[in-house]
């Protein structure tokens, strides 16, 4: 059976059921030059802003969610829903709503500080990510599930298991070929409203999806050395 059509039950309440794994060790050198190939590629990622309307291939962006899926989350409870969104009428619903709510935060509902750090970005109120790029995906965040009888059974860590399963997105994404941005508009309610999402579900975030524009530019920024973020003891 296809990892496409294995349907997912709840485990909540079964019994510990080991399964044996056994990948293959690669080789050290293979290992080596693996991840110095990866390192590269990663930090070629950029955060893009300025999209060109050109389609993407859809299966590349279905992949890509399918690889997100396979992050690690708490109890193995998947708590999270992707929304592909690929009408031009949707999406220009949630860039208005959007800009309603950065327009508030803009003029004030930010604070000076958060300004101040959002300053060297570039950014603005006005999104035009949201419609310039041929789809979005919207994640949610599943705060319980429903059992069959209509029970309510909390999730664990679902922010953190989310988080991860975002950066395994924009990991997967970049690879393939394909530029992103977190967006997180501030509240984002409208957005259960605009596509219908259940009670248990909260947005976590919006993620344009394309290539970049011909005349895209970002912001001139450095990333932090590998010295200044590793600890070893």
């Amino acid at each position: 059976m296809s990892p496409d059509t294995q349907q997912w039950t709840p485990i909540h309440g079964q019994p510990y059921r080991p399964a044996p794994y056994r990948p293959e060790r690669m080789p050290e050198q293979e290992s080596l030059a693996r991840a110095a190939e990866l390192r590269t590629r990663m930090d070629g990622r950029r955060t893009v802003r300025h999209f060109s309307p050109d389609p993407v291939p859809e299966q590349v962006v279905r992949d890509a969610i399918a690889c997100a899926a396979t992050a690690p989350s708490g109890a193995h409870q998947q708590p999270w829903t992707f929304v592909l969104v690929k009408d031009p009428a949707v999406r220009e619903q949630i860039r208005a709503a959007a800009e309603q709510e950065e327009q508030l935060s803009y003029d004030g509902r930010l604070g000076d500080e958060w300004l101040a750090a959002l300053r060297p970005i570039g950014t603005d109120a006005v999104k035009t990510h949201l419609t310039d790029a041929p789809a979005l995906i919207v994640v949610f965040q599943q705060r319980y599930w429903l059992g069959e009888d209509g029970t309510k059974h909390k999730h664990y860590y679902v922010d953190e298991s989310v988080g991860i399963a975002v950066g395994m997105l924009l990991s997967a994404l970049h690879l393939s070929g394909l530029a992103a941005l977190i967006h997180t508009p501030s509240p984002m309610r409208f957005l259960s409203h605009v596509l219908d999402r259940p009670e248990n579900e909260k947005a976590f975030a919006v993620i344009p999806v394309g290539y970049p524009s011909p005349d895209c530019e970002v912001p001139d920024l450095t990333r932090k050395s590998l010295d200044q973020v590793l600890v070893e003891v």
